[in-house]
């Protein structure tokens, strides 16, 4: 199995970096399997004080790999959020790139977010006959319901000026070496922490986003299982590939 995702441990930090750049690190299952596993050893490594997920290429993370609908459990997402949002380490996200649809799941998990100028973030799944239900599970309690209700409905495309106005993100930069120094800066500070405190600190920010999600998670991954296997979907997802036009779009 091609390495999709790498793993590297410096100074108490693991560096988790989605290295499948040709299909714009897309969540496929290899992907999502190598993830699920950088986490757990993440989590047992007692010198591990906090985790930093980023990527490679322009993109972060497109969201899920369409070349294999149908094919997916969508149990493995929601399994894969809830494990970076009960990690008990912080979890630091580092973008420079396109974020969409699932890469939104990612995000809206992680503790910290800090994004540079060169991030855009889009969800557009509404355009392809589809909702963004699971990762919603995350997303929602980021942002307003003015926000959400704007980009879950119109698929625009947002900087990280706005992401940040939001609560998408922690922190828009203006350049990669701005998003390097927030990114030591916060890391430098966690390394302060003890595992005991920064675990229940975490705790504490997490616990009402659990509640909610154990709550509504088998229903929302239904809900998305159903959405997928339409033939409006179909559609939407055949249009997206082929860079047509899908039939319901209109000028």
């Amino acid at each position: 199995m091609p390495e999709l995702v790498r793993f590297d441990v410096d100074a108490g930090i693991a560096t988790i970096t989605l290295d499948s750049p040709d299909n714009r690190n897309a969540i496929s299952a290899a992907l999502v399997e190598q993830l699920i596993a950088h986490l757990g050893s993440a989590r047992q490594d007692t010198a591990v004080r906090a985790v930093v997920l980023t990527h490679t290429g322009g993109t972060f993370c497109a969201g899920a790999d369409l070349s294999e609908a149908g094919k997916s459990r969508p149990e493995v997402m929601i399994d894969l959020m809830r494990m970076i949002l009960e990690l008990p380490k912080p979890v630091i996200g580092r973008v420079d790139g396109h974020v969409r649809a699932g890469g939104f799941g990612f995000l809206g998990a992680c503790d910290l977010v800090a994004a540079g100028a060169s991030s855009t973030f889009a969800l557009t799944e509404a355009r392809i006959g589809v909702a963004p239900s699971m990762i919603s599970l995350t997303v929602l309690p980021r942002l307003s319901s003015r926000a959400a209700s704007r980009y879950f409905l119109t698929g625009e495309k947002f900087g990280a000026d706005i992401a940040q106005d939001i609560g998408l993100i922690t922190t828009a930069v203006a350049d990669a070496a701005d998003l390097d120094s927030v990114v030591a800066g916060w890391c430098d500070n966690l390394r302060k922490g003890s595992p005991q405190g920064l675990a229940a600190s975490k705790a504490l920010t997490t616990a009402h986003v659990l509640r909610e999600f154990d709550r509504d998670a088998a229903r929302l991954a239904s809900e998305s299982a159903v959405l997928f296997a339409s033939d409006e979907a179909r559609e939407g997802m055949t249009a997206f590939l082929t860079r047509q036009p899908p039939p319901w779009a209109s000028e």
